[in-house]
């Protein structure tokens, strides 16, 4: 396998351009992909919609919040401590599988900031409370609910209350409101009922299906990175798996990934171009990503390694580039970065990519070259 034919099957295997699969409406379109996922970056709400738009091609914003707002789809820290979008069947387990480490990880901060088991559990009482009879409140609402009852929220500790309370099973992350982050009790919006119940071994070996059949080809390292598992947890997840999977060394590196149906795409001319969101899974879903982008250009994705990820021009499955948007009253501005200068084929691709992304907004897409 080349490296252009592992960045074609990822893409393909990702979803990006159109998830296969038939489904009843878009809100079903988009809780099947985000289970076959596994699990889809969202720090950045905005750029996740469209994570999800781009792969459920011809679906609007609206529709793909609709699934938010019938929670079809839920936004919790499953992993890593990193806010994602999960399918409501999958939130429980994956949670429970997950978080134990993440809350482990967390004891010495959480020091710095005095906060213990008691105020912990006082504070998850406190929510429970506040948010009793389906109600949601805002970020902001909760917190001050939280400090009216005696337990600060300065300095980072209201970030660790509540991120703890949906580790826990308490809270989840609820529909936005007036473009404000709410919460809500996670018994209120996905009844326990509604939970695959893997657990275990079986769990473990259950996420690493999903992975590699989304995600793959990818390492035992990715796989691990993506998780948060420990390198034995992953070993033992992948060899449960092992006979279905297919495998190819490149440069010394095990890949991974099921096999498919049809043929790996053979080396072609024909040009692609992907305009993804930052923190999309084609980037944030690997611990190496030099088989996808110059380690030279690096730096232009996540300057200074500071966590933040750019939105990237991805031409053929390679990241080629960064692109900004700036939404106008009735129309949306495509700034496009690339790391070289685009030919005229792949910019008029790039412009219909663009295009596509307007569609879903309902606006009109302006392509420019940025400074």
């Amino acid at each position: 396998m080349t490296y252009r034919e592992l960045a074609a099957l990822r893409l393909d295997n990702l979803g990006i351009g159109g998830f296969k699969g038939k489904a009843a409406d878009c809100g079903e379109r988009v809780e099947t992909l985000v289970g076959a996922l596994g699990a889809v970056q969202a720090q950045d709400y905005p750029g996740t919609l469209w994570a999800l738009g781009l792969r459920a091609p011809g679906s609007t914003i609206a529709e793909v919040e609709s699934a938010v707002e019938k929670a079809r789809i839920v936004r919790t820290w499953p992993m890593r401590g990193t806010l994602h979008f999960v399918a409501a069947s999958d939130l429980r387990w994956m949670t429970k599988l997950l978080t134990p480490r993440v809350i482990a990880g967390t004891k010495s901060r959480q020091a710095q900031l005095e906060l213990d088991a008691r105020q912990f559990a006082q504070s998850q009482e406190i929510m429970r409370r506040l948010l009793s009879g389906s109600r949601v409140l805002s970020r902001e609402a909760l917190l001050a609910g939280v400090e009216e009852e005696g337990i600060s929220t300065a300095g980072g500790r209201g970030y660790h209350l509540l991120f703890r309370a949906a580790m826990e099973g308490v809270i989840c992350v609820g529909p936005t409101r007036d473009k404000e982050q709410t919460f809500a009790l996670l018994d209120d919006w996905v009844p326990a009922v509604v939970d695959r119940g893997h657990v275990g071994e079986q769990a473990v070996a259950e996420l690493a299906r999903r992975y590699f059949k989304s995600h793959g080809p990818a390492t035992a390292k990715d796989f691990a990175g993506w998780t948060g598992l420990s390198m034995g947890e992953t070993k033992r997840g992948i060899a449960a798996i092992r006979s279905d999977l297919e495998s190819t060394n490149i440069d010394g590196i095990e890949y991974l990934w099921f096999p498919r149906d049809s043929a790996l795409r053979s080396e072609t001319r024909t040009i692609r171009v992907d305009l993804l969101p930052g923190f999309d899974e084609f980037i944030l879903g690997y611990k190496n990503r030099d088989a996808v982008l110059d380690p030279a250009y690096s730096q232009r994705i996540c300057p200074g390694g500071n966590g933040v990820f750019a939105s990237t021009i991805v031409i053929n499955g390679f990241v080629r580039g960064t692109w900004k948007r700036t939404i106008l009253k009735n129309r949306v501005k495509v700034a496009l970065f690339p790391f070289q200068t685009l030919s005229a084929k792949e910019l008029l691709c790039a412009e219909e990519a663009a295009a596509a992304y307007g569609s879903f907004l309902g606006m009109e897409a302006e392509v420019f070259a940025g400074e």
